[in-house]
């Protein structure tokens, strides 16, 4: 049982720059200025002191900064009782920075007499920030309304602080959309100013106030914008903020592998800039990813380190956060005592400050450690209570309903299980709609509900329910995709009723339906008449693992993968549990198979693996005894019937003149690109055909030829594929040309086809695109949606079928292959015929038999 993907992002209630007095001001080249004319005077200069203060606060530095302000308070306390405020209040926008709010208290009510104007302003907000965030919510009230009735008399530039602080108050109060409203006024107002560091800094609340929402990709987008502003500016501490607010949205998202990156990079940079409250975030945050990850001993590590360091400063809800990070990772590594520890102590110190939020964490442990010791009414009644609650986050409220709905199940109370399950994924549901419909948010999101459905689907299979374990599974499919294709976001789990021999019917196959967890996995075999289930003996783990040792061999040398098994280890893992029943059932649907894959195996090419192995006889593929196309779900399988031998329009792109970087060439020419383009021109009448080819092969010349008109798209390029951000995968053409035809130096990356440009064009109605580029299905799999990359792309734009490469494709062999298929099509044969046929001829000639030549190619059907 994995870690629940929460953790609260407290850096922005307490750790935010705060840029005030001296916004205006040029600090660095003041600060030389000023210090050289003090030199000529034994006295110190009180600007010049502040201003070597301020300008190492200003860049993060606030070990030194504390020091400098140390000093300038110390030299002036006595003779200039105004300086010394400033430097006191500097001192306390450090220990704001820190965490440490009881020692603002303390500092700021150590001064004998107040300060005036503007300096009171500052010092009661200070007070009321460190009141607010020691949740000591009247008091707090109280200083902001003194801070108000001094800016009501005089109108000072820290009274436009006072809004952003009452924000941060409502943040405390868990009023998160109220405080929006507070952080928008703020940054309506910094943005008037053309303070760009303030503007910043009203960004990361702003962040702050939409992830507390669940809206984590209006998050990313304030935190991205506060980023660019930072590193413009060189503001260390602010880059390092940004940064890992960025990387809390990713990983809410459901991209921890970005998130991972972020974390580590903004705790590199918070130690080297001296903010222990800061470093210990990213610590915590870090440990969540490893433990999602299984990386059990970093994840033990950083979370020993962050306890280490809270308790250095003895910063209260550092201690909490750590505590909390630590219980989990105890319960998930079976030190039970030590997670009931660290969860006491964490509940304790939450419900002594009142703090609703910080309570919910530390009683979802104990909630599991009373179901591991069958204290059900324990454990039920702490699952309930995160439940009902106003201060639970969502996404820790369906790990809750998870989490009760699995002692359900334990306690044989399976209808109250049951709905338990629904409940839990209806919670998850109407999070994700609650996303803008914005592809890159949807995407990984999924995979924040993954083990819900699995434990669910489990479910259902043991009660016997299989056919609706596979509605289950089947309506996490294909979502993104779908809604891509005019499907709406449904905010409940509400499963379509599913007909899913209709289905195989209409599409005039067998369909194998895998789903792939961590403790069962299950294939159905769908044919015509009947659904059937069977239970796989390897996990994801296991089958991922073998996936990847076979790619690896497909993609060497032919004599490692001709003396390899693991191609029938394969089958023998993923097909024989059905062999038997399907042997009848394919020979009847004339050996057409539709595979719908999970996880690792949306990379494997099912066509590759072996039946059977025969001592001293060449190795007999799948292929050869039947005709293979993957589709992302059952509800986009189209319906099989006559189809007309290559009518309508062709799009023909390619033999681009792709620019060059240096001595490297990563785009060099492909030598047979034009004689494919050849063999595929001739197909096709002049009149219904439009070929751009080198430099007329350009990302404008498909933007602007309105692909929606052609039936059959086709590319002959270089294809780039992004594992990290799948939809900037590209196809490389050629930059645009000039009037004169000349092709302009590379501006930007202009040559380049991005996928998000494909999705965002007009609608497709190609009958096929054929992508011949490497790589072109992508190099990274989203859970329920298979692999993305520019395959994905042109489904989602419309695209009934689509060709890509799942890895390196061969210059030599590709247009022997691309004849072969077009000529099939010709015939009227279906793409899905036409390609087995097309790659038999390649199998059986000899030169090009290693399925490296043939197999990268896959057949994607959509709706």
């Amino acid at each position: 049982m994995s870690a629940p993907q929460q953790y609260r992002v407290h850096q922005a209630k307490g750790n935010r720059r705060e840029w005030l007095g001296a916004r205006t001001l040029d600090l660095l080249a003041l600060t030389l200025l000023v210090a050289s004319l003090s030199a000529c005077t034994r006295r110190p200069d009180p600007r010049a002191e502040f201003d070597v203060a301020w300008d190492l606060y200003q860049h993060g530095n606030l070990v030194r900064a504390d020091e400098e302000s140390k000093k300038g308070y110390d030299h002036l306390q006595h003779s200039s009782p105004e300086w010394a405020w400033k430097f006191t209040i500097l001192r306390a926008r450090i220990l704001h920075e820190e965490g440490r709010y009881e020692d603002v208290l303390k500092l700021l009510s150590s001064e004998p007499a107040a300060p005036a104007g503007e300096l009171l302003v500052q010092k009661y907000r200070f007070e009321g920030m460190a009141y607010a965030f020691l949740h000591r919510f009247p008091e707090a009230e109280d200083t902001f309304r003194e801070a108000e009735e001094v800016c009501a008399a005089s109108h000072y530039p820290a009274c436009a602080d006072v809004l952003s602080a009452r924000g941060r108050l409502e943040m405390e109060r868990g009023n998160y959309a109220q405080a929006q409203i507070f952080f928008e006024h703020v940054l309506a107002a910094a943005s008037a100013s053309g303070d760009r560091l303030w503007e910043a800094d009203t960004l990361l609340d702003l962040s702050w106030s939409t992830s507390e929402q669940a809206h984590f990709d209006e998050a990313l987008d304030w935190a991205d914008a506060a980023r660019g502003i930072a590193v413009s500016k060189g503001v260390a501490d602010l880059t390092e903020k940004s940064l890992g607010d960025m990387g809390w949205a990713y990983y809410k998202l459901g991209d921890p592998e970005k998130a991972e990156g972020m974390f580590v990079e903004a705790r590199q940079q918070a130690e080297k800039l001296g903010s222990v409250a800061d470093r210990i975030t990213w610590l915590v945050a870090s440990t969540y990813v490893y433990l999602d990850e299984q990386k059990i001993a970093d994840a033990d590590l950083s979370s020993q380190q962050s306890l280490d360091l809270a308790r250095k400063i003895n910063s209260p809800e550092d201690i909490v956060n750590a505590l909390i990070v630590l219980a989990f990772v105890s319960e998930q590594t079976g030190k039970i005592e030590e997670a009931k520890r660290y969860a006491d102590e964490a509940l304790a110190m939450a419900r002594k400050v009142g703090n609703g939020r910080d309570v919910v964490y530390p009683l979802l442990v104990k909630g599991r450690l009373a179901a591991r010791k069958r204290d059900d009414t324990a454990a039920q009644a702490a699952f309930q209570h995160i439940e009902e609650s106003a201060d639970t986050p969502v996404f820790l409220k369906w790990e809750a309903e998870r989490s009760l709905a699995r002692l359900y199940e334990d306690k044989n109370e399976f209808d109250s299980a049951d709905l338990q399950y629904r409940t839990a994924l209806s919670t998850f549901e109407a999070a994700r709609c609650d996303l803008h419909q914005r592809v890159d948010s949807r995407l990984p999101f999924l995979s924040n509900a993954l083990r819900i459905y699995e434990d669910y689907i489990h479910f259902l299979v043991a009660q016997g329910k299989t056919n609706d374990a596979l509605r289950v599974a089947e309506y996490s499919r294909a979502r993104t995709l779908a809604e891509g294709l005019g499907r709406a976001c449904k905010a409940k789990f509400a499963p379509d009723p599913l007909n899913a021999t209709e289905i195989a019917r209409r599409a005039g196959g067998t369909i194998l339906f895998y789903a792939l967890g961590e403790q069962h996995s299950y294939f159905w075999v769908i044919t015509a008449k009947q659904v059937r289930i069977f239970p796989l003996t390897a996990n994801r783990s296991e089958i991922d693992a073998a996936v990847q040792r076979y790619r690896k061999k497909l993609e060497g040398p032919p004599q490692i993968l001709e003396a390899s098994s693991d191609a029938s280890v394969l089958y023998q893992m993923l097909v024989a549990p059905a062999q038997d029943f399907l042997k009848s059932e394919v020979s009847a649907s004339k050996g057409n198979i539709f595979i719908i894959p999970d996880d690792a195996l949306n990379s494997l090419n099912f066509e590759t693996l072996v039946p059977e192995e025969i001592a001293g006889q060449p190795k007999r593929y799948w292929i050869e005894d039947v005709t293979i196309v993957n589709a992302a779900s059952l509800r986009l399988l189209p319906a099989s019937g006559a189809r007309p031998a290559l009518t309508g329009k062709l799009l023909l792109i390619g033999d681009p003149v792709a620019p060059a970087a240096g001595s490297d060439e990563p785009y060099p020419e492909l030598p047979n690109a034009a004689a494919q383009m050849k063999n595929i021109e001739k197909y096709f009448p002049t009149e219904r055909q439009d070929v751009f080819a080198r430099n007329q092969a350009s990302p404008t010349a498909y933007l602007n030829s309105h692909p929606e008109q052609f039936s059959y798209i086709h590319f002959v390029a270089h294809g780039t594929a992004s594992r990290m951000n799948p939809l900037d995968s590209a196809i490389i053409l050629s930059n645009p040309a000039s009037n004169s035809g000349v092709v302009q130096a590379a501006q930007g990356e202009s040559f380049k086809l991005y996928a998000r440009d494909i999705i965002g064009s007009h609608p497709l109605r190609a009958e096929l695109v054929v992508i011949s580029a490497c790589y072109s299905t992508g190099k990274r799999t989203y859970s329920g949606e298979g692999l993305v990359g520019l395959s994905w792309a042109f489904l989602r734009a419309g695209a009934h079928n689509v060709i890509g490469a799942l890895w390196d494709v061969s210059d030599a062999s590709t247009p022997q292959i691309v004849d072969e298929f077009y000529g099939e099509l010709k015939k009227g044969k279906s793409p899905g015929a036409a390609l087995r046929t097309a790659k038999l001829s390649l199998l059986h000639s000899g030169a090009f038999r290693s399925p490296f030549y043939w197999a990268p190619f896959q057949l994607y059907s959509g709706s």
